[in-house]
């Protein structure tokens, strides 16, 4: 009797046939579709599976569709993921996937290798075309160093893309028939969980604050998720980029196993060490990358050459100088990627100044580290803040940030968490609350109707001199599809109040 083929998907890549491996997708969201997708191209048996069937996203129903056409099978809606199918040889596991999820549970019973869309991805490159991958995470201004990275570059001529939690799926750029020189990888804790074997040719870990503590949950939570971070130091190959006001990342650069060779390089705010980048008086300086390192440093830009001066924006941009610089890249193309780079929307994005007073959007500080580095930028300020917590606390921000505080405005469901703190740490600054029902009878435009409040009552209290700065230390599911569209409101409730 004839049987299936077995290969033992461990040992197969892009040019192996993978005719008669079973693989089990978990999750369809972008990066489950590119897994699904091109496993499905390569020849495995591919079965994808997502609690969610889309709902209004008829572009994940045609991607459902498209896929079963091309013969992989497709099981969306609830209670899709609850079994494991009986005769699997391989989960990709999607980005916030707990390990916890019963599939998962399922796969590691039975033995079954569990990957994530990173490590799918980093076996799947050409072995006669592997760009080196220069790898970013930390809790706050992934995004923004890597399409810094991603700018300089360019600017230095290479053939480079943002690729990973951001931008394209990895394992589309590996798969892409014309190579890249290098990619720019930004990677969560949540896919850095599912890596095992990623080498990266240089790696920076941003900062370590609490996050996604509702996903690391336990007594050895926070020590998970930082453990997750680390990962990405592992088996680097030229340089291990840390915060050197952040000795958590340092600490982890000392626990990685990397390959020899490969240096450990800080950034600071302050004036460089040996080994070091950071800044003299207004110059991003490298006093790592130059043969003259003991006695002197290279300018890279000036503080006036970035779109921003604030902190954490001049911290990022010199972690995305030294992975370039650990590359090869000339000082010139990190000066000219720098000058040309623009955050995205939603990122310390000034809205409108009026009366004296500037609206700020920085949306996307979804955690307490992210607005404590943007309230820093600012002061006075009146914060705008709430969402979803997460399971992060918020005594430290208050403690650091109370004395720039002229007012602060309160909105979603775990305003009181912040409303607490400030109470405790700050019992001076007014605090205004906004109730999400204080809408009309039928609730239409809860989302919106509560951020016109939130900017009646922020103007309330600023002063000329002032700025409102919408940092909201949370996530925004609990009103909002994202922190896109809760920056969008806020910007739409700025204009309107205007007019």
């Amino acid at each position: 009797m004839g049987g299936r083929i077995v290969r033992d998907p461990q040992s197969l890549g892009r040019h192996d046939s993978w005719e008669g491996v079973r693989a089990v997708v978990a999750g369809f969201g972008v990066s489950g579709f590119a897994a699904a997708d091109n496993l499905n191209h390569l020849g495995a048996s591919v079965t994808a599976l997502d609690e969610s069937d889309g709902g209004a996203d008829s572009d994940r129903r045609e991607k459902a569709e498209l896929l079963e056409v091309l013969g992989a099978t497709v099981r969306l809606g609830e209670g899709a993921t609850a079994a494991l199918p009986g005769d699997v040889d391989l989960v990709i596991a999607s980005p916030g996937w707990k390990p916890s999820a019963p599939l998962l549970a399922q796969a590691r019973d039975r033995g079954i290798p569990v990957w994530g869309e990173v490590e799918l991805a980093w076996r799947l490159r050409d072995p006669n075309h592997r760009p080196p991958w220069l790898a970013v995470t930390g809790t706050n201004g992934k995004t923004t160093t890597v399409q810094m990275l991603d700018a300089i570059l360019r600017a230095a001529g290479l053939r480079s893309v943002a690729a990973g939690n951001v931008g394209l799926p990895l394992v589309e750029a590996v798969m892409d028939p014309e190579p890249y020189d290098v990619l720019a990888v930004e990677l969560s804790s949540f896919q850095l969980h599912y890596t095992d074997s990623m080498s990266a040719e240089s790696a920076a870990v941003l900062n370590i604050a609490e996050d996604h503590l509702d996903w690391y949950a336990g007594p050895t939570g926070m020590a998970d998720y930082a453990a997750d971070k680390g990962r990405i130091y592992e088996r680097v190959r030229r340089a291990c980029v840390y915060n050197a006001a952040d000795p958590e990342t340092e600490r982890l650069v000392r626990e990685a196993d990397v390959v020899e060779g490969a240096r450990a390089i800080g950034f600071t705010l302050g004036m460089p060490g040996v080994g070091m980048v950071g800044v003299v008086e207004d110059i991003l300086a490298d006093r790592a990358f130059i043969e003259q390192r003991e006695t002197s440093a290279a300018e890279l830009c000036t503080i006036a050459d970035l779109a921003s001066p604030a902190p954490h924006f001049v911290a990022n941009a010199l972690a995305a100088a030294a992975l370039a610089r650990s590359h090869g890249v000339s000082q010139a193309a990190v000066r000219d990627g720098l000058r040309a780079f623009r955050p995205d929307g939603h990122r310390i994005a000034t809205v409108a100044e009026v009366g004296g007073v500037t609206w700020v959007d920085d949306s996307k500080a979804t955690n307490p580290h992210a607005a404590q580095s943007s309230l820093q930028a600012y002061d006075p300020v009146v914060w705008v803040a709430g969402g979803l917590a997460k399971g992060a606390s918020f005594d430290e921000l208050v403690r650091a940030v109370r004395s720039r505080l002229r007012g602060v405005v309160l909105l979603g469901r775990d305003r009181d968490l912040i409303r607490q703190a400030l109470s405790r740490h700050a019992p001076d600054v007014p605090v205004i609350v906004v109730d999400d029902d204080e809408t009309g009878p039928d609730g239409t435009d809860r989302q919106h109707g509560s951020m016109e409040r939130v900017v009646e009552a922020a103007a309330t209290l600023a002063r000329p001199g002032d700025t409102v700065l919408l940092a909201p230390g949370c996530a925004s599911m609990d009103m909002f599809t994202n922190y896109a569209e809760r920056g969008d409101a806020f910007a739409a409730a700025v204009h309107r109040r205007q007019h």
